[in-house]
């Protein structure tokens, strides 16, 4: 069920949700401000679906907070996703360029809040800035990139190599320095890693605790991972 809340912009943590989009880093305050009059501002909840898959969608949304996987089911039914996305990404560059159905599903992994352009509105700032068509273009050959190496991984037949291979994307887009090692808060449940990478969820468990035998990496609960030992991961992606 896709509802949601409106909010004002006193509740975007103090920043434009254009600011922290990349596409825009092209654009003046004069221009950003033009921008921001045209945005409306929604909330999901963790859990909620902010699109299905088939729907008919003209609208741009730029993540203003919080994270958001793309999936979709596969003929067996599971969920398999493509992308996980947070502050600053953007959905539905591809529905700005002809309107249409969407062909994935877009689900809040905690509270979101997002900005959404209409096609019409994100036409007339293009027209503008046309600069912004080739940050997209840029932003697009991004994500193929990430489908491709997703489609690599997938066809390995070793485990732990897919394992290694999400840790090691996790630590690029959410990793932080700490004094321990590379801190990772999971944007995933074991759950969801595991269809991620197509294992089971005892596979994921089982791996993950034997890499934490081996020292390479430690497990903190279920929602962060330390990794100790950066060079064994690499080879073992």
């Amino acid at each position: 069920m896709k509802n949601t809340e409106q909010f004002s912009c006193a509740e975007c943590t103090g920043k434009y949700c254009a600011r922290k989009a990349p596409i825009f880093s092209v654009l003046d305050n004069l221009q950003l401000s033009d921008v921001m009059s045209m945005i409306q501002r929604r909330r999901y909840k963790k859990g909620q679906v902010i699109f299905f898959e088939g729907d008919v969608s003209d609208k741009f949304y730029i993540i203003n907070m919080g994270k958001i996987k793309i999936y979709k089911y596969n003929k067996e039914g599971k969920e398999q996703i493509l992308y996980i996305l947070s502050e600053g990404d953007f959905i539905g560059y591809l529905s700005l360029l002809k309107k249409g159905k969407v062909d994935f599903n877009a689900e809040a992994l905690e509270d979101v809040s997002v900005c959404i352009l209409t096609k019409d509105d994100f036409d007339k700032i293009v027209k503008k800035t046309p600069e912004i068509s080739l940050r997209i273009l840029e932003n697009l050959h991004d994500r193929l990139v990430s489908l491709e190496n997703l489609v690599q991984t997938l066809s390995t037949k070793d485990i732990e190599t897919r394992i290694a291979a999400l840790l090691r994307n996790f630590v690029k887009d959410f990793g932080r320095e700490e004094e321990e090692g590379t801190v990772i808060d999971l944007p995933l449940s074991r759950e969801e890693m595991a269809n991620y990478i197509g294992v089971t969820r005892e596979t994921m468990s089982r791996k993950l605790t034997a890499m934490e035998e081996e020292g390479v990496i430690e497990l903190v609960g279920n929602k962060k991972v330390v990794i100790k030992d950066a060079e064994a991961l690499e080879e073992m992606s």
